[in-house]
């Protein structure tokens, strides 16, 4: 059975690329710059990026480690690749679809809201969730409807409890605070605050979070998930992330 090994790396302000090797292959998760993603893989050699969605923060350093790469394939979803928003996409992606590599299977799933195009990768009980679900918070809805981004959540909630959630950015303890402030005290919440701040003082990531983690303490998924019927659940939803936007 494949071990998938992850490491993430962090680029640019706040962000997260992440080197993943498993059987022999390498691949980096939303390279936003190359300098940090060439000195992580060394002397290894990247068989495939995998992007999460088309922005910026996420892609900017496809060309730089395509050049110094040049057998690389360029992972990205279709809806991307229709509007040629991912640089050298080799691989247009959709929900449902699965790769073999390295010896492990990788499932997508489609998870539009933050954007039309947004992916998760899923391998061996690890998820790459980009801006579609961060550790206590979700992303904006640039390009997707509350209904969609519902949607899209409830998708990654469905994987196994210990499934880990690596996310595209260190916004875990503002997304915490913003939650205690918002949805009030909130026990479980406070001792992952804590525990999140205590990491971050010691200049190391709060990523991964799990499913089991994002369900007891992320006033977005708890705020989804407490309503029995779906128009107040989305309407829950709705409230908080507009709530966060205007913070």
């Amino acid at each position: 059975m494949s071990t998938l090994h992850v490491s993430p790396i962090p680029c640019l302000k706040d962000n997260y690329a992440y080197l993943v090797e498993t059987d022999g292959a390498c691949a980096v998760v939303d390279p936003s710059e190359a300098g940090p993603v060439i000195e992580a893989l060394g002397d290894r050699q990247p068989h495939a990026l995998w992007l999460t969605h088309h922005h910026w923060d996420h892609v900017g350093g496809i060309e730089a480690l395509c050049e110094r790469y040049p057998a690389l394939e360029v992972w990205g979803s279709a809806v991307d690749a229709q509007r040629g928003r991912i640089p050298k996409q080799t691989r247009a992606l959709g929900h449902g679809d699965q790769l073999k590599w390295g010896g492990t299977t990788v499932d997508i799933l489609h998870t539009p809201g933050h954007t039309a195009g947004a992916l998760v990768y899923v391998a061996d009980g690890h998820a790459f969730t980009g801006d579609t679900l961060f550790s206590g918070g979700c992303g904006r809805l640039f390009e997707g409807t509350p209904e969609q981004m519902f949607e899209s959540l409830l998708a990654i909630l469905t994987l196994p409890p210990a499934t880990c959630l690596w996310f595209g950015h260190e916004y875990t303890i503002a997304n915490l605070r913003f939650a205690l402030a918002y949805g009030g005290p909130h026990p479980e919440t406070t001792q992952r605050l804590h525990h999140v701040e205590a990491l971050r003082q010691a200049n190391l990531p709060t990523t991964p979070s799990t499913v089991a983690t994002e369900l007891a303490t992320n006033i977005f998924v708890r705020t989804a998930l407490t309503e029995a019927r779906r128009p107040e659940a989305i309407a829950h939803f709705t409230a908080a992330r507009n709530a966060k936007d205007t913070a």
